[in-house]
């Protein structure tokens, strides 16, 4: 155990799906996962371990921005011997070319965040995520039909900006959206040897200004996680 998350060693399975919202995580485990089990409840970031078509998987919340994922992603990878993590959650989109409820794989992802600074000395300003996993995710998507879109995102460490750039970070480096967590995921699985990648569905547009309700956010995103879900038992 770590002062962050209460299961024990063996209650966590080897791939982890990691929603931002505790409440998204409990919706998934309620509704896609037989035999579940909830194995954290500390600061109500809610962790649940059960099987997808007899598959051991753990959906944990993450909570918001690089700090929060960064611990529990941390302690995943370094102490409960998990060996992968998708990030599932949502974003905002920098291009028109992006509408409400498409699904991006983010393959790249850049910050000017100093959160790999600070942790190990680490300068790159855009980390990559695992092309194995994503291989595995590209092939699940065309097999199920479902329109997925790949490239680089821009993961902030501020939601609410006085002076928005996202023009600027899409032309200078083509960030199709917005998030706050995938570059310290991305960050940790590079240090600790282990994978890592993040499937986002749009959930407003900077461009158009329309936005999905936190509801909407909480409840709706199914066909990201069920393609995640797909991807993660072939894992």
């Amino acid at each position: 155990m770590t002062p962050h998350n209460e299961a024990k060693k063996g209650e966590i399975a080897k791939t982890v799906l990691m929603p931002g919202d505790p409440l998204r995580a409990k919706f998934i485990a309620d509704t896609y996962l037989s035999d579940v089990r909830l194995v954290n409840t500390v600061r109500n970031m809610y962790a649940y371990t059960g099987k997808y078509k007899n598959k051991e998987i753990t959906i944990m919340a993450s909570g918001m921005g690089m700090p929060s994922i960064g611990i529990y992603s941390y302690e995943l990878y370094k102490f409960y011997d998990v060996e992968n993590i998708i990030r599932i959650g949502s974003a905002g989109a920098y291009t028109k070319d992006l509408n409400l409820y498409d699904i991006v794989l983010v393959t790249d992802s850049y910050s000017e965040s100093s959160y790999a600074l600070t942790q190990n000395g680490e300068t790159r300003h855009i980390l990559s995520s695992n092309p194995e996993l994503n291989n595995i995710i590209l092939e699940t998507a065309k097999k199920n039909n479902i329109k997925l879109f790949a490239g680089t995102i821009h993961s902030s460490d501020v939601f609410y900006k006085d002076n928005d750039n996202f023009k600027e970070l899409n032309e200078k480096y083509n960030c199709l959206a917005c998030e706050m967590e995938s570059f310290a995921l991305f960050h940790n699985a590079n240090i600790l040897n282990k994978k890592a990648t993040c499937l986002i569905t749009i959930s407003d547009s900077l461009v158009t200004k329309e936005q999905t309700t936190s509801e909407e956010r909480q409840n709706s995103f199914n066909k990201m996680i069920e393609l995640a879900l797909d991807s993660a038992i072939q894992l």
